[in-house]
C-alpha cells in the first residue's frame, strides 16, 4: 500500500493533492524550484525537496531530479498533477524502472494517446467516430493540398504530437495552404520537437465536450459523464460546466459509451479524459485523449460526489472500483472559472508580480482551489492560473447566479488578473442562452473587453474627489472654519485609509 507520495507539480493542482493525501492519512512530498521556495505548496507537504532552478526544463520537467527526489524522502509513489511530466511515458516508465508507484496511466497508453495521428487511427479501428480528414502525418505540400481538395474547405491543420493549441492553423482558402502547412510544422517542431502535422475537416459552430473515465486494473471502465468547455481563449479553456446545457440524454448516454470504448481500446489504467468536438446538429467526433487528471476535474467531483485525486490513488493501490456505471449519476450543476494572473487588456499576457492582497468567496456551493497568498510572488515561469472557483447549484440558473455573487466577492490586487473579464462573461447572453461554441470570445468580443465600470471603487473614487476638495479648502480657512470643515467630513478616516495617509 502507498504510505508517501511524491507531488511532482506545483500551485494549485498540488495543493489540492495534498488534501486528499491527508484525508487519506498518506505522507506527502512537495517538490519546488528557486522561485517556488515560499509556494503555498512547498508550505503545505509533511516535507519539500528543492528539485532545480527557476526554468521549468531544469526543475519541474527534470526526471532525474525528481526521482532523485523521490528516493531520497522515501516516497513509494508520484503523483504527476497535470501539465509538465504528467502525459510524458518516458517519466511513467521510469518510474517503473524505480520500483515507484505511477499515480496515471502505464507507458503504453500514454504513447498511443500522445500521438495524434496514432489516437486517431486507434479510435476508428475502435469504431469511436473521428473528424473526416487524413489518416497519416502529411508528408509533402502536393499531399496537402490533394488532401484538402478530397475533403474540402475549410479544415484544420494539426501538429501531431501538439496541445494546447500550438502547431495549429485553420485554413478556409487555397492559397493560405503552403504559408499555413509551414508555419504549422514549424511552431510544432519548436514547441514539441516533432514536426508532423495531420489534417482534419474544420467544424464550424463547434463545441468542445469531455467526457471524465477511470479505469481499474480489473477490467472495469466507467466515465463520469461531461463537462462542457466551449469558453476558450487561445485555444485554452478558462470556463467549464456540467452537464452540459446542449446535450440530449440519448446523446449523453452515447457520447459516453463512446468514451468507455476508447479508454478500453488502449487498455487504459487510471483517470483519464475523452475529448470530443460536437458540431451543431450534435454529431460528435473524437478529438483527443488527456491522459491526466484535469484542470476542471473539480466540477465533476461536486456534480458525482466522487473524489477523483483518491480514485487515482486507490487504482494505482490495486483495488477495484467500488461503483460502477449505473451507480452514477448528475446531481446538480457546478461551473468552474480559471482565475489567471494575466492582463485580458493585452492579449491575455501574463501578469506576474505580488499578491497584496486577497478576499476569497464563501458560502453554500462556493469552493476554491488555489496557491496564492498575500505576500507571494507569482513567478513568470510557469502558467499564469493561480485559483480555481468552483460553484455548484440545484439547476444551472442557480450555479450561475452564485458564480456572479462569487466572482463579485473574489478579490486579488497586486497582480493583474481576469476576475472582472470572467465575470463579465457569466451575464453575457450568449453564456446565459446556454449555446455558445468555441468561437464565444470573439464573437463577444465588444461585451467582454469593454471598459471596466468603476464597480467597486466607484464610492471610494467619490470620497477621494471630495476628499481633495476638502485639503483645498483648508488651504485657505482660518482655525475656525478648519475646525468646521473637519467635523462635517463624516468619512474622513475611511478616508485617509483608503488614501494610507
Amino acid at each position: 500500500m502507498i504510505k508517501k507520495i511524491l507531488v511532482a507539480n506545483r500551485g494549485e493542482i498540488a495543493v489540492r493533492i495534498i488534501r486528499s493525501c491527508r484525508e487519506m492519512d498518506i505522507l506527502t512530498v512537495a517538490v519546488y524550484s528557486d522561485a517556488d521556495r515560499k509556494a503555498l505548496h512547498v508550505l503545505y507537504a509533511d516535507e519539500a525537496m528543492h528539485i532545480g532552478p527557476s526554468p521549468s526544463v531544469e526543475s519541474y520537467l527534470n526526471i532525474e531530479n525528481i526521482i532523485r527526489a523521490a528516493r531520497l524522502s522515501g516516497a513509494d509513489a508520484i503523483h504527476p498533477g497535470y501539465g509538465f511530466l504528467s502525459e510524458n511515458p518516458d517519466f511513467s516508465a521510469r518510474c517503473q524502472e524505480e520500483g515507484i508507484v505511477f499515480i496515471g496511466p502505464p507507458p503504453r497508453a500514454i504513447s498511443m494517446m500522445g500521438d495524434k495521428i496514432t489516437a486517431r487511427k486507434t479510435m476508428m479501428d475502435a469504431g469511436v467516430p473521428v473528424v473526416p480528414g487524413a489518416g497519416g502525418k502529411i508528408t509533402s505540400e502536393d499531399e496537402a493540398i490533394s488532401i484538402i481538395g478530397e475533403i474540402g474547405l475549410p479544415v484544420m491543420i494539426k501538429a501531431s504530437a501538439g496541445g494546447g493549441g500550438k502547431g495549429m492553423r485553420l485554413v478556409t482558402r487555397n492559397k493560405e495552404i503552403t504559408a499555413a502547412l509551414r508555419a504549422a510544422r514549424s511552431e510544432a517542431k519548436s514547441a514539441f520537437g516533432d514536426d508532423a502535422v495531420f489534417i482534419e475537416k474544420y467544424i464550424e459552430s463547434p463545441h468542445h465536450i469531455e467526457y471524465q473515465i477511470l479505469a481499474d486494473n480489473h477490467g472495469q471502465v466507467i466515465h463520469l459523464f461531461e463537462r462542457e468547455c466551449s469558453v476558450q481563449r487561445r485555444h485554452q479553456k478558462i470556463i467549464e460546466e456540467t452537464p452540459s446545457p446542449i446535450l440530449t440524454p440519448q446523446r449523453r448516454r452515447q457520447m459516453g459509451e463512446a468514451a468507455v470504448a476508447a479508454a478500453r481500446a488502449v487498455d487504459y489504467r487510471g483517470a483519464g479524459t475523452i475529448e470530443f468536438i460536437v458540431d451543431k446538429d450534435l454529431n460528435y467526433y473524437f478529438l483527443e485523449m488527456n491522459t491526466r487528471l484535469q484542470v476542471e476535474h473539480p466540477i465533476t467531483e461536486r456534480v458525482v460526489g466522487v473524489d477523483l485525486v483518491k480514485e487515482q490513488i486507490h487504482i494505482a493501490n490495486g483495488k477495484p472500483l467500488n461503483f460502477a456505471q449505473e451507480d452514477l449519476k448528475q446531481q446538480g450543476h457546478a461551473i468552474e472559472c480559471r482565475v489567471y494572473a494575466e492582463d485580458p487588456d493585452n492579449n491575455f499576457m501574463p501578469a506576474p508580480g505580488t499578491v497584496t492582497h486577497i478576499d476569497i468567496p464563501y458560502g453554500v456551493g462556493v469552493r476554491v482551489d488555489g496557491s496564492i497568498y498575500e505576500g507571494f510572488d507569482v513567478p513568470l515561469f510557469y502558467d499564469p492560473l493561480i485559483a480555481k472557483l468552483i460553484v455548484w447549484g440545484k439547476d444551472r440558473n442557480e450555479a450561475l447566479e452564485r458564480s456572479r455573487r462569487a466572482l463579485k466577492e473574489f478579490k486579488i490586487t497586486g497582480v493583474k488578473n481576469n476576475l472582472r473579464f470572467l465575470e463579465r462573461i457569466l451575464h453575457a447572453k450568449g453564456f446565459i442562452g446556454g449555446d455558445y461554441t468555441t468561437h464565444f470570445i470573439e464573437e463577444h468580443k465588444d461585451f467582454l473587453m469593454r471598459e471596466e465600470p468603476c464597480e467597486d471603487h466607484c464610492e471610494d473614487i467619490v470620497m477621494i474627489t471630495a476628499f481633495m476638495e476638502y485639503l483645498r479648502k483648508i488651504r485657505k480657512a482660518s482655525p475656525r472654519e478648519m475646525s468646521t470643515l473637519k467635523n462635517n467630513w463624516k468619512d474622513y478616516n475611511r478616508v485617509r485609509n483608503v488614501l494610507k495617509l
